[in-house]
């Protein structure tokens, strides 16, 4: 009988690593250039509205209102004006000229020259100076000033000149609200009335020559668009990716084309990517654009500059950032999770405080220092992993109830923020009065203390640290299952989220959403239970709940989706069971209804992009489920955890949905580009237009590390 049990196991094992060891698809990683904005500082005391940048031999020029900067070596050096600028421009020759409410003046004041009687500074749209000939553009048609003589060109009478322009050719170009000018040798040409597209509307408001080429580039109401000198033109809308206009400011280097508006930047190379928000620019008016290399651009706002460049890195290097991040910002008595900025945007202001899902956050954070851990054998990472590992194990302790987890702890003598969730929850006291703990533990905390605690124990625990992480599994799971499949919470009662009992899902209309997400829950813990304690009663209740009320059968229909509301918080529910399962079931009967479970959620799910349900997936179904999808988001991902508002509904390359999302939101039709959205993503609605809450908050980048490193640790990543 030994022999045949010793045979049976051995095949068992062989099975398995036949078909879970089996090499997995990968895709290879190589450094990438990470997307950095920095705000570029002026001298203190400076007004921050910047209207112009240049760049003159090895200077950055800034003119804002009342002075003229330089930037060299890092270094500013400020030139106080007599009077107001008003815009600025640099003439063929290099030569830097001011507009003021009167005159026009070289850089030092030493010329002059008045503007004609018909114009105020403040109604000079453009200037231009061809050659020693300088064209003014007016709300009210185009002057030019030759010979100390000033002339209007009679065929720009009536329109407004919103920009000159001059070819290699020497043809000139004249952006206006009646047509698009152009002046051959012999006569002035309206486009509009020969061959442009009736769609411009006789409206321009930019001109771009790009440095090198003689293609005329040119802002519409709601399009740009290029004259080519070789004739390929083109023309882009929101259709073809621009995101918002009138584009009001366009700059080129190389390539890499910027379109500025009155609501963020666009920048067009390979791909579209759009700068819109706090996370990005000071202020959404962009006033001028200044691309100094291909790699780096200033961005002048009323509000100030921000530097956008483009930094080379690799993954571990980004996973190493939100590390320093969570160090510096994030840890709370062991618990990890977001941290409240008293000053919105301003990390000096930063104070970590608690939060209902604690426990949930810490666990995310606990698995990836267990995956870090396996793959680096990092001494931080383990430290790391073993003081995250109390934490959770504190969040059961600390409630004096054997099996009964918090959502959060703090110290007795702490302030503590009260939960604002629609169930109330309230802070008790620990039974030795050194702790408080709030109540109404969540499936949440559950999911991830169960998933997280079973990685501890295979990847980083010692004998003595397994033998905790089984006391406190059975603690927890014989709390539940002498519950009757409930958690019981200080008042005896079970708790609003903590309930997998099988009338419930089974019978009650109030459970019909959670049914199939909450029997898969439950089905999950019991096997990590079997694996890690050994205690057959937890395999002889896993297969009472499939056998006698269909928990496997309802695993099936785990995720709901349309016609049902989609709840995308609950993914990461469905997810980290999924993959205990795929742990420590493979070899189970039941597996077929967990495999047709998750290729139903990943069907639904595939199109959100979200990369830990990818890494997931692949791992579960031993197939390559959008890993490519997977590192393109993390290398997307912001290095700034700031929850900016990130505002997106007014866009035009974006198709809104005609279904609201839950809550009512307006969404997309398309996941939010990601740099482009909310940084509190990954149990979020990905297809929503406008979210953020100001700056109040940096968020951890736990998502990010478990993805990563669970990646890494099984190989899908090279």
């Amino acid at each position: 009988m030994k022999i045949k049990r010793y045979f049976f196991s051995f095949f068992l094992i062989l099975n398995y690593l036949v078909s879970y060891g089996q090499q997995l698809p990968s895709v290879k990683l190589k450094p990438f250039f990470q997307e950095v904005k920095t705000e570029i500082q002026l001298p203190e005391g400076a007004a921050q509205n910047v209207l112009k940048l240049f760049s003159l031999q090895d200077e950055i020029i800034a003119v804002t209102p009342q002075v003229l900067y330089k930037h060299k070596q890092g270094k500013w050096k400020g030139k106080t004006g007599n009077t107001k600028y008003l815009s600025a421009e640099i003439d063929a020759n290099g030569n830097l000229w001011l507009l003021t409410e009167s005159f026009l003046q070289n850089e030092d004041g030493s010329l002059k020259i008045p503007l004609p009687d018909q114009v105020q500074g403040d109604s000079v749209l453009s200037f231009f100076w061809e050659g020693k000939i300088l064209h003014t553009g007016t709300p009210n048609g185009m002057f030019s000033f030759k010979d100390e003589t000033w002339e209007k060109v009679k065929e720009t009478n009536g329109k407004r000149v919103n920009a000159i322009a001059q070819d290699r050719e020497g043809i000139l170009w004249v952006a206006t609200n009646k047509g698009l000018l152009k002046r051959v040798p012999k006569e002035w040409q309206n486009l509009d009335k020969i061959l442009m597209a009736i769609g411009t509307e006789e409206r321009y408001f930019d001109l771009h020559i790009p440095k090198g080429t003689n293609d005329l580039i040119f802002s519409a109401p709601y399009s740009v668009g290029c004259i080519a000198n070789d004739g390929n033109h083109w023309m882009w809308s929101g259709k073809h990716g621009l995101p918002y206009g009138p584009v009001t400011t366009i700059k080129s280097y190389n390539d890499i084309l910027w379109f500025g508006t009155n609501k963020g930047v666009a920048k067009k190379d390979d791909k579209w990517h759009y700068y819109q928000g706090k996370r990005w620019i000071p202020h959404d008016k962009i006033n001028d654009i200044l691309p100094i290399d291909e790699h780096t651009t200033w961005i002048a706002t009323p509000e100030g500059i921000s530097q956008i460049q483009q930094v080379e890195m690799n993954l571990e290097e980004k996973a190493a950032h939100y590390e320093k991040i969570i160090a510096e910002r994030h840890n709370r008595l062991g618990l990890i999770n977001f941290s409240h900025l008293d000053v919105p945007g301003d990390l000096s202001s930063s104070r970590t405080e608690n939060q209902d899902n604690d426990g949930l956050w810490t666990s995310t954070y606990l698995a990836a220092a267990c995956f870090r851990f396996a793959v680096t054998q990092s001494e931080e990472a383990k430290k790391n992993a073993i003081r995250t590992f109390e934490a959770v194990e504190r969040l059961e302790t600390v409630t004096g109830i054997s099996g009964l987890p918090a959502r959060s702890f703090a110290r007795s003598t702490d302030l503590v923020k009260q939960s604002r969730s629609p169930h109330p929850k309230k802070w008790r006291p620990s039974p030795n009065k050194d702790w408080q703990w709030l109540d109404d533990c969540s499936s949440d905390e559950m999911v991830g203390q169960i998933f997280s605690v079973a990685l501890f124990y295979d990847l980083v625990a010692d004998k003595e640290m397994k033998k905790r992480v089984k006391a406190l599994v059975k603690r927890i799971m014989d709390h539940i299952i002498e519950n009757d499949f409930q958690l019981i919470d200080y008042d005896g009662k079970p708790t609003r989220w903590g309930i997998w009992q099988p009338d419930s899902l089974n019978h009650s209309k109030n459970w019909a959403y959670e049914k199939g997400l909450y029997s898969l829950e439950l089905l999950s813990f019991l096997k990590v239970a079997v694996y890690i304690t050994g205690d057959q009663k937890y395999e002889e209740t896993y297969r009472y709940l499939i056998e006698n009320h269909h928990y496997a059968e309802n695993t099936v229909e785990a995720k709901i989706y349309g016609p049902y509301e989609n709840g995308f918080s609950d993914d990461i529910l469905t997810y980290l069971p999924y993959y205990s399962l795929s742990s420590y079931a493979r070899d189970d009967q039941y597996w077929p209804y967990f495999k047709k479970s998750i290729e139903r959620t990943w069907r639904v799910c595939q199109p959100d992009r979200m990369p830990t349900w990818n890494v997931i997936a692949s791992i579960f179904l031993q197939k390559d489920c959008d890993l490519e999808i997977a590192k393109e988001e993390l290398e997307l991902f912001p290095l700034d955890l700031i929850d900016w508002n990130m505002t997106n509904s007014h866009r035009w390359d974006l198709v809104e949905n005609d279904l609201v999302g839950r809550g009512g939101q307006r969404q997309a039709n398309n996941p939010i580009p990601t740099p482009e959205s909310r940084i509190f993503r990954w149990n979020t609605n990905p297809y929503q237009f406008d979210s953020g809450v100001n700056g109040s908050r940096e968020v951890s980048g736990t998502y990010f590390l478990l993805t990563y490193w669970m990646a890494r640790y099984h190989h899908l990543f090279k």
